[in-house]
């Protein structure tokens, strides 16, 4: 049985890009302490050649679930990824619902540091931390 997030109280998350299109749909949920979670349901086209989700996959629904995260905290401010560095911990594979929260560990002027971790019925399977820049903030 596939989990259904619409069903579970999750919202498509709108005002995605061409490319978010292309590998979503991506999902959000509030949580009772006011912080986002994002959620994506892994299909096949997103596996690599070993039957299970690519790295660059999940990649990119860490930056952008950790850029939204951003982007909400400076008030829908332009922002730019400055690094992201990953950790796999644990394979995905094709049905499998894979949740992301995270969190802004440091805020300076122009410069955002985040982490964030993807789960998998609870259990981690990605790790994240990375920086972004407020563009037009020196």
């Amino acid at each position: 049985m596939t989990f259904d997030p619409l069903a579970a109280g999750w919202k498509q998350r709108h005002g995605q890009g061409p490319f978010t299109q292309l590998v979503g749909p991506i999902f959000a949920k509030r949580e009772a302490d006011g912080a986002s979670a994002y959620g994506l349901l892994a299909e096949e086209r997103h596996t690599n050649s070993r039957g299970v989700v690519h790295g660059g996959m999940l990649m990119t629904f860490a930056d952008h679930m950790l850029g939204w995260l951003v982007w909400d905290l400076v008030d829908r401010k332009p922002c730019a990824t400055v690094a992201l560095n990953s950790q796999f911990t644990a394979a995905v594979k094709p049905g499998d619902w894979v949740e992301m929260r995270g969190h802004v560990v440091r805020q300076t002027r122009s410069l955002i540091f985040v982490q964030g971790s993807m789960t998998v019925a609870g259990k981690t399977v990605f790790a994240a931390e990375g920086i972004w820049k407020v563009l037009g903030v020196n």
